[in-house]
């Protein structure tokens, strides 16, 4: 895709010259809608992003919170969505190692995966296969490089068939005297190129990113997609972490959209300077190539350092050490990003405008339209006795639908466990590490919780209140494991923004997400924005992806599974409605969406306190699928539950906020949620693995072996 005609004009006045042939692919990289946010900028102001624990915000590699004094967490995601079409294995490959280097490159080392995938209808082979190369690509990868993935979520729905959506996120961690940012400080320092061999995979990446994917992408456009080596991944790991020990790192920057081009532009423009950059010395994998190649191949496993001077001998010790390349391509300079090759200049450029003088898009939005009731009548949810067959046809297909089913066929491919942090592990609402190198005040080790997901289904429905569930059912999820929410970062996909109706529902989607997070004071510190996401079987739904993270005192959370020895109840407000729910989906019919608490803050701290007092035995969230789902989530071979349900609308509504506990106390339960959500005794938990169900009259019974029958789908298909 050449670099637009507006755009040129833009270019050829600044520079007061026609750009090089260089000079207009490193602009249309870096000034195109995955690199430059050019429709979505506009809209970002909308996230709070400051709190007193918030020590890098927006802007950088990752983003920097503070857990306590000594010990920093990073956070960061991105997307890999249209690489992951054309190349499921190596597109969601090297989804995870760009995102563990934006780790890197912050002196952090990587600790924990969380992966978000959305594919088509799960009964289309198409969308299978994109499914199973996705999974065998994050799982290679992740495991090779021996970073867990704890956390995530999967999404089946129509608008994915020509789209899927990959989002990866990463924590890492590091401390106040090893941090490092990607802001180039001094004129003079070197420029220090370490990992693999540049060659031709990837050219284009950040343009191919950011336009709709045609019918014949998957053979056309194959060459833009990198081809990943976690072995280089993990050598470059441990070399990074030498380096940062050593102090010889002064600010540094991952090699992903736009290649060597936009890493070292945007690290100089940072810091108000520019660089002088000699492309001959970078080292090659393949011969003879151009200037422009090597400018903008997104071949993978390579970092960018500043270094000074004195340092580089050091340097180039440990990459070699660690078996890596490495090329000194030349040093921070006071003027312009100039490039030279074969010693003509190929680029000479002001790095803040290369980096930052993209013109924003104006562009028109439709307002969503709000769906009217129009409820069908499978199970009637004002009846006070549905038909017993029919309510069970419907328990029975939310429970075993592909997206509310278990996901063990994805999480059980993980090494989910190496790094022997991972407390609690993937199936629950939340994963929760240790982190041994902070203390809690208790003495007990520090526990960082973290939820990542979206729900299509409901932003589809409704985007902007949709997205606001989705921040708060995250919030739920660690609060449901005794976690306070600390901070987030969002992954914001959408289709393409020159649609009045699509960027109407992406802005819409964006402002709920802003808003339920401020209500939650959940900063949102950094992110990711993924537009283009359209195909000729029309563009996704509005998907904002939200990745939170918490800390609880230890690391002893409720398990989300009945202990069979306590009282059953539901906490929280249901929202009375069906827009969005998987019942709805089956059903066909449209309702609103359901009503959202207005004191959320209140209920996810109570329900925190709550999680972690001494009586309670077990605490999972109420969402995807509705309590339908919860209690047959919470049924194991040696507990269950008897339980009563008012009618199906209870059974199948999905308002997050709310959560199903088991406890010994719920005198206590209900005394701690006084005035802030209603609970309802539902029944109580027994030791027989038994699922006992009354809905308005009418009885079902499922035993575990049953439940995990229904549960299977997805493991049935593939396995």
């Amino acid at each position: 895709m050449p670099l637009a005609d507006a755009d040129r004009e833009l270019v050829e006045a600044e520079l007061g010259r026609e750009p090089t042939r260089a000079e207009a692919a490193l602009f249309e990289n870096l000034w195109s809608e995955h690199c430059a946010y050019r429709s979505s900028r506009p809209l970002l102001g909308a996230f709070e992003s400051e709190s007193a624990d918030v020590v890098i915000g927006p802007g950088d590699d990752a983003a920097v919170v503070a857990l306590d004094d000594d010990t920093y967490a990073t956070l960061g995601i991105e997307s890999h969505n249209h690489p992951s079409y054309v190349d499921p294995f190596d597109g969601a490959a090297t989804g995870v190692g760009g995102i563990v280097r934006d780790t890197m490159s912050m002196g952090a080392y990587p600790v924990a995966l969380a992966d978000s995938l959305y594919f088509g209808d799960f009964d289309r082979e198409h969308s299978k296969y994109l499914f199973e190369g996705v999974v065998e690509g994050i799982s290679h990868y992740g495991n090779c490089i021996g970073v867990p993935t704890v956390a995530g979520s999967v999404a089946f729905d129509e608008g994915y068939e020509g789209n899927p959506l990959v989002n990866v996120a990463c924590v890492g961690l590091t401390t106040p005297d090893r941090l490092v940012t990607a802001t180039a400080e001094e004129p003079g320092n070197r420029l220090v190129l370490v990992g693999n061999a540049t060659g031709r995979d990837g050219l284009g990446g950040a343009s191919f990113a950011s336009e709709d994917l045609a019918e014949d992408a998957e053979t056309e456009d194959r060459p833009a997609v990198q081809v990943g080596d976690p072995y280089a991944e993990k050598r470059l790991i441990e070399c990074n972490e030498a380096l940062v020990d050593e102090d010889l790192v002064v600010s540094a920057r991952d090699l992903g959209a736009a290649g060597l081009g936009g890493a070292s532009s945007e690290l100089v423009a940072k810091g108000g300077l520019g660089a002088e950059i000699e492309l001959d010395r970078v080292h090659q994998r393949e011969p003879n190539m151009n200037a422009t190649e090597i400018l903008l191949a997104e071949s993978q496993e390579r970092m960018v350092y500043e270094v000074r001077p004195g340092d580089v001998d050091r340097v180039e010790a440990l990459a070699e050490r660690f078996d890596l390349g490495c090329s000194v391509i030349g040093e921070v300079t006071d003027g312009n990003y100039v490039c030279t090759f074969e010693g003509e200049m190929v680029v000479d450029a002001p790095a803040e405008y290369l980096a930052d003088g993209a013109p924003m898009n104006d562009l028109d939005r439709e307002e969503p339209e709000r769906p009217e009731r129009d409820l069908p009548a499978l199970v009637s949810p004002t009846a006070g006795s549905p038909d017993r067959g029919d309510l069970r046809e419907a328990f029975e297909t939310v429970v075993g639908d592909p997206n509310t089913a278990s996901k063990r066929w994805v999480y059980r491919q993980y090494d989910h466990e190496v790094g022997v942090r991972t407390a609690v592990r993937p199936g629950d609402d939340a994963a929760v590490m240790a982190i041994r190198e902070a203390e809690s005040e208790s003495g007990e080790p520090l526990g960082l919780a973290l939820s990542s997901g979206a729900e299509p289904g409901w932003t589809a429905a409704a985007p902007y209140e949709g997205a606001r569930a989705v921040a708060l059912e995250n919030a739920t999820n660690l609060a449901a494991k005794g976690a306070t929410p600390l901070a987030a970062v969002d992954c914001l996909n959408g289709g393409n923004p020159e649609k009045p109706e699509v960027y109407g529902g992406f802005a819409a989607a964006v402002d709920g997400l802003a808003e339920m997070c401020s209500d939650l004071s959940v900063p949102v510190v950094g992110g990711n924005v993924s537009l283009y996401n359209d195909s000729v079987a029309g563009p996704i739904p509005p998907t904002p992806t939200l990745a939170v993270v918490g800390t609880r005192d230890g690391v002893s959370a409720p398990p989300a599974s009945f202990a069979g020895d306590g009282t059953v109840l539901h906490v929280g407000a249901p929202g009375g409605a069906l827009g969005g729910s998987r019942y709805l989906d089956h059903a066909g019919g449209s309702d609103r969406f359901p009503g959202l608490p207005e004191n959320a803050p209140e209920v996810v701290e109570t329900l925190a306190e709550v999680a972690d007092a001494d009586g309670t035995l077990a605490v999972h969230d109420v969402s995807h699928g509705g309590l339908a789902v919860a209690l047959a989530e919470m049924v194991g071979d040696d507990a269950g539950a008897e339980v009563t349900v008012d009618d199906a609308l209870a059974l199948f509504d999905e308002t997050p906020g709310r959560a199903v506990i088991e406890t010994t106390d719920p005198g206590a339960v209900r005394a701690a949620f006084e005035g802030v959500a209603p609970v309802e005794e539902l029944g109580a938990a027994t030791g027989d693995g038994t699922l006992s169900l009354s809905v308005g009259g009418a009885d079902l019974s499922y035993d575990a072996a049953g439940i995990r029958d229904l549960r299977s789908v997805i493991e049935r298909e593939l396995d």
